[in-house]
């Protein structure tokens, strides 16, 4: 067989784990990621995902060890190391984790992930104090400071020094950082979540055609900057359309979210699933709206049963995760479906996940 037959063969059977997987099919995404293993052994990428598809189930232990085997063939791959330090945190492997979180924030220094490393050494040193993990956040806070931070890497100083010195430690034109407490602690909804707390595991490049050959670039890479020619004059670059959030829906301002739920008993009742699940997500921005955040995931919940694949959907529960504040589960969400929309090679679906995770932070 030839290697990009063994390709085709390879990455469809790492897209049926991650479908599994986003359903929350547990044993049918282990046995797609085994198959994705055996065909290209020398590829971390299956027993990572296993291992986070074994994290939302809680079972650290078993995912330990399949992140274990993707070290073994990629040692400096970032998402299993995050899934390695998190599964060893989960077993109260405190001194080990603390290493694991050491490792992983050399590798994204090393990798220009300065907001990044900051935030995993600090998590290192929060579970283990230590004089050289201290030196080394303060040196990573450093570097960061210097940098010009944006957003998310003001945060990651705030949260950083909030470890180091305490509560109420200012940031200069630092913004209030709502997600320094899902930083802390996680809470885990109820109710049928399909994709359940996790690793906020960064996805990594799936490979080009042939198994041997380079891996695919990601598909949030930003658009390149205009440039100037040599004519002195700044070429133009067409600007695309900006992408609209998942739930940012035209609604009525005085659009009664009852009358809304009538339509969707209507539209399931006639088995008119499409327009049903339009109802269901102009619904579920309704309530976020009026702030009824938990009736706005009811609704995208019981819109999984019509179209549990909808990228609109997953978007949209994405959204409502990082405003309940279980910014991890929204992490692993976006993840996934970024994997899927590179899987897919569909680059309307790549924007649109990138936009996301650019609102998001």
């Amino acid at each position: 067989m030839s290697g990009e037959a063994l390709y085709e063969r390879y990455k469809d059977a790492l897209k049926r784990g991650h479908v599994a997987s986003l359903r929350g099919r547990l044993e049918e995404a282990l046995t797609a990621y085994a198959e994705a293993a055996a065909i290209a052994p020398e590829r971390g990428t299956p027993h990572t995902s296993a291992g986070t598809a074994l994290m939302r189930r809680k079972r650290p232990a078993d995912a330990l060890r399949h992140y274990s085997a993707a070290l073994v063939l990629a040692p400096r791959d970032e998402a299993a190391l995050l899934g390695r330090a998190q599964a060893l945190a989960g077993l109260n492997r405190r001194a080990d984790a603390a290493d694991a979180f050491d490792a992983l924030a050399e590798t994204r220094a090393a990798n220009g992930k300065l907001a990044d490393a900051v935030d995993a050494a600090r998590r290192g040193l929060e579970l283990a104090e230590g004089r050289e993990r201290r030196r080394t956040l303060e040196q990573l806070i450093e570097r960061l400071r210097a940098s010009t931070p944006g957003e998310p890497g003001r945060a990651a100083l705030e949260r950083a020094l909030r470890v180091l010195d305490g509560p109420a430690v200012p940031v200069a034109h630092a913004a209030p950082v709502q997600a320094a407490a899902a930083a802390a602690a996680v809470v885990e909804p109820a109710g049928p979540v399909v994709v359940e707390p996790a690793a906020g595991i960064e996805a990594e490049p799936e490979p080009g055609p042939g198994l041997g050959m380079e891996a695919l670039a990601g598909p949030g890479a930003a658009p390149a900057e205009p440039s100037e020619g040599d004519s002195g004059l700044e070429s133009v670059v067409p600007s695309e359309p900006p992408v609209r959030a998942a739930l940012d829906r035209d609604l009525a301002p005085d659009l009664d979210p009852e009358d809304l739920a009538r339509l969707v008993d209507q539209a399931v009742d006639a088995g008119e699933a499409a327009e049903g699940l339009e109802r269901l997500l102009d619904l579920a921005a309704a309530y976020r709206r009026d702030g009824r955040l938990d009736a706005a995931l009811g609704a995208c919940y019981q819109a999984l049963s019509l179209d549990p694949d909808n990228l609109d959907l997953h978007l949209g529960l994405v959204e409502l995760y990082d405003e309940r504040g279980w910014a991890i589960l929204a992490a692993e969400k976006l993840d996934l479906v970024d994997r899927l929309a590179t899987l897919d090679e569909d680059p309307l679906a790549a924007r649109r996940v990138a936009a996301a995770r650019s609102t998001r932070g």
